[in-house]
């Protein structure tokens, strides 16, 4: 009767790649052969603890990064939506001027007739439009000229004003929200003492 070829039972899985299903350049350390101390188990759950929180923080920094880079896309976006409503705010505007100096010139006795109203009502209807969405005009005349919001093209003798004080308003300025969409050209008293007193001492 043939001899039957006898197998090993005995297998070591004490090192990485020498048991079922595990890589062999797996950087986690298999099961511990039989004869393995205290220590060098706690040295093992060591080193896995150590390459866990290695590959949760590398996973927090892509989330993080990825978090930054919806957030400046979403912000680039936004400005340039902006900027292309801005622009198109501002050519209202220019149909505003032109309501502005259709109805300043429009003589008295025309008012109250039909297609005078009816220019009366567009006029009304843009600037509601202009208001809704968030276009405001800003305050000029009788005022301190501020650079921020006017911008001066002429200057005129005090007479009687204040320095600096806003006399005339050549073209109305307007801001959107918190920003200047256009500055107010204006004309300037300058020369003025402060307080407008002209008034000598005797010697």
């Amino acid at each position: 009767m043939p001899d039957r070829p006898t197998h090993s039972r005995t297998h070591h899985r004490g090192a990485a790649g020498d048991w079922p299903g595990q890589p062999a350049d797996s950087p986690y350390p298999g099961p511990a052969s039989g004869d393995a101390t205290v220590e060098e188990l706690e040295a093992q759950l060591e080193t896995a603890k150590a390459l866990a929180a290695e590959h949760l923080a590398a996973l927090q920094r892509t989330a993080a990064d990825f978090a930054n880079f919806k957030r400046r896309t979403a912000e680039d976006r936004e400005r340039e939506f902006g900027l292309a409503s801005e622009s198109v705010l501002r050519k209202l505007l220019a149909l505003a001027d032109d309501f502005d100096r259709a109805l300043e010139a429009m003589p008295a006795e025309l008012m109250g007739v039909a297609w005078i109203e009816g220019i009366v009502l567009l006029d009304r209807k843009l600037r509601a439009l202009l208001e809704s969405e968030g276009v405001t005009p800003i305050e000029a005349l009788g005022r301190l000229f501020d650079p921020r919001e006017h911008e001066a093209i002429a200057s005129v003798p005090a007479t009687g004003r204040s320095d600096g004080e806003i006399v005339a308003e050549v073209q109305r300025g307007y801001r959107v929200r918190d920003r200047v969409l256009r500055p107010a050209l204006v004309a300037v008293a300058a020369g003025a003492t402060g307080s407008g007193d002209t008034t000598s001492h005797a010697n």
